[in-house]
């Protein structure tokens, strides 16, 4: 029997690994709290040319200075963001402090299928929905050093009053709370994103080489 000589067995195994082990693409949600600097991070990423498509998600919010459309998001009004729902045009959307934000299904899907890695960059609850819909998906959690630090990268921003920023404190203490939910935590240190990207690189790069790796369908 096979059972009984190991080179049999070996050989059958790596017979297996030869047509199933070709690394096949990824699909990773980067979450965390406000401020913890997930928009940041991608940019560096792209910057160091990682070779990951980033989806770019929708939002009915306001552009911030230097955000630029399509590029940073693709900023819809109410009645255009309402049509994509309706379409089914998201494969993650939510609503937070106001406004509406989605991943366009398109981007994804052509990406995956065309053999590219893709990160997400979505809030804690899409996130959850993400596992729900793609239970394969890596889900990494950027967290801060300390609750010092994330206050004081919020503040740093200077595009709230004092009431709404001690609101979006309030729930990213909540946010913080969902970690052991995901996969990977990565701490975004002061100083040194280089590092936290190279992390993020590694959490997906291991994956895509498991015995058994995360096959996204969606």
């Amino acid at each position: 029997m096979a059972a009984d000589q190991p080179g049999v067995v070996f050989d059958e195994m790596m017979a297996w690994a030869r047509v199933n082990q070709s690394p096949c693409s990824q699909l990773a949600v980067l979450s965390g709290p406000s401020g913890v600097g997930k928009d940041e991070l991608l940019h560096r990423m792209r910057e160091l040319a990682y070779p990951f498509h980033f989806p770019v998600t929708a939002t009915t919010r306001a552009p911030r200075p230097n955000e630029r459309n399509g590029v940073d998001y693709h900023f819809l009004d109410l009645a255009t963001y309402d049509e994509w729902v309706a379409h089914g045009e998201f494969i993650e959307r939510a609503q937070v402090y106001g406004n509406y934000y989605g991943v366009p299904k398109r981007e994804v899907r052509g990406a995956l299928d065309g053999g590219r890695d893709v990160i997400l960059r979505i809030d804690v609850q899409g996130a959850a929905h993400v596992r729900e819909i793609a239970p394969e998906a890596i889900l990494i959690f950027l967290a801060p050093p300390d609750a010092v630090t994330l206050e004081h990268r919020l503040r740093q921003r200077r595009t709230e009053d004092e009431a709404s920023l001690q609101r979006r404190l309030a729930a990213a203490k909540q946010e913080l709370l969902t970690m052991p939910q995901f996969d990977y935590v990565v701490t975004n240190h002061e100083g040194q994103q280089d590092r936290a990207a190279r992390e993020v690189m590694a959490i997906i790069q291991s994956e895509k080489y498991r015995f058994q790796p995360r096959r996204v369908r969606l």
